[in-house]
């Protein structure tokens, strides 16, 4: 899986006992060349449960986190929606096979079925820039790193909700 991944131009986190300090020092050498990252704020738990395709699930702090500490000028969060339109689903196959070609994932080492969705129809939808500014990453210090993150994770979060609540249907 990984081989793929890294195919799709993506990169694969690392082992757990460094995954957040490797994604962090790749993802902000993308940034410093003035190259996009992209990040599901939702993380992996979607790979495993089903959920709507209108309905979010609770994000990750970490790209908050990224964008203030990431030396940076002018650096924008965009949020975007991917809402399926037409879709179907199937339990395709069992997640400690998957285990065998990624044992890094810890999402893969437990019993159950990974789902399949097969996409027929989906609109990409593009919401507003959450603009990271200077006095942003300045601001990131003590307790005002923990409000200003959840600020910025609940201000991303709302614009997708918003996104998918007015949709192209």
């Amino acid at each position: 899986m990984r081989d793929l991944v890294k195919r799709m131009g993506c990169f694969p986190l690392g082992a757990p006992p460094d995954r957040h300090q490797s994604f962090f020092q790749k993802a902000v050498r993308l940034l410093q060349s003035q190259q996009a990252v992209g990040i599901f704020p939702e993380g992996t738990e979607p790979m495993v449960r089903e959920t709507p395709a209108t309905q979010v699930g609770e994000f990750q702090r970490g790209f908050a986190h990224l964008a203030l500490r990431a030396p940076v000028d002018e650096l924008a969060i965009l949020p975007i929606a991917i809402a399926s339109n037409q879709e179907t689903t199937s339990s395709a196959i069992p997640l400690k096979v998957l285990s065998w070609f990624d044992p890094s994932e810890p999402l893969f080492d437990q019993t159950g079925w990974h789902p399949m969705v097969i996409y027929q129809r989906v609109n990409v939808l593009i919401g507003r820039p959450q603009w990271i500014r200077a006095d942003d990453q300045k601001d990131y210090r003590g307790k005002q790193a923990r409000s200003l993150v959840t600020e910025i994770t609940q201000a991303c979060h709302a614009e997708i909700n918003q996104l998918l609540t007015q949709g192209c249907y």
